[in-house]
């Protein structure tokens, strides 16, 4: 899905009686993917209509490592930059 598709949008729709297995797997498709349960929803009902481009999405953002990373991972990261920033006084004085 584009972005130019989703600025275009202006449609709601409410869906009633969704089956649980329904949902579940739709939001475990978002939380897989680090997409919104919203965009996830509009991506499989284009993609079941035979609206969905065959090019893969190109994306200009990180939005895919989003979520991606367990707690441990991040505090790993998160130190190791830490002594990334680190200014060397010896070296830069």
């Amino acid at each position: 899905m584009n972005r130019n598709m989703q600025a275009q949008s202006t449609e709601q729709l409410t869906v009633r009686g969704l089956p649980k297995d329904v949902s579940v797997r739709l939001r475990k498709e978002a939380r897989a993917r680090g997409w919104s349960l919203n965009r996830t929803v509009v991506y499989f009902l284009r993609k079941a209509a035979g609206l969905e481009d065959s090019k893969p999405v190109l994306h200009d953002d990180l939005d895919a490592l989003l979520g991606s990373w367990t707690a441990a991972e991040g505090k790993a990261f998160d130190k190791a930059l830490k002594r990334m920033r680190r200014i060397d006084s010896d070296v830069w004085s």
